[in-house]
Order: C-alpha cells, then structure tokens, then sequence
C-alpha cells in the first residue's frame, strides 16, 4: 500500500504550500482520499502525478521594469 500524505505532508513532498494545495483540490486538479475518520489523505501516485505533471508544464515568468518613459529603448533590451 502507498504512503498516505495529510495536505501538509504532501504540499512539504512537492515543495509547495498547503495554501497552494487547498485550490487545487476544490478546483478538481487534485482529488483526494478519506480516511474512515473523515481525514483527507493524498498517496504516492498523487505525488508522482503531479510532479510528472509539473515537469511538463513548466513556466518560466520574467519581470521586467523601467522607472520612467525615457527608459523605454532600456525596456525592450530588458524584454530581449
């Protein structure tokens, strides 16, 4: 049987936030498991399906930024 992860322990084994993991799971992208005590539980195959998941959507976000109008050829030498 797989290891059981409580949304903390999960969110700990794929390096996010259990405030990240809560969205997930009312939005669908994660369903988890209950315990008989009513306990919600993630397990391996969870964390294996989205770090597999996450490797292939991977985004990189660049912020870049001049403080005034004059500084727009800056800009785009940012941008490039």
């Amino acid at each position: 049987m797989d290891k059981q992860y409580s949304i903390s322990d999960f969110a700990r084994r794929i390096s996010r936030s259990a405030s990240t993991v809560r969205p997930w799971e009312r939005s669908g992208l994660l369903k988890s498991k209950r315990l008989a005590s009513g306990h919600r539980y993630f397990d391996e195959g969870d964390v294996r399906w989205i770090l597999g998941k996450a490797d292939r959507k991977r985004l990189t976000v660049v912020y870049c930024w001049v403080s005034s109008h004059g500084q727009k050829d800056d800009l785009q030498a940012q941008i490039t």
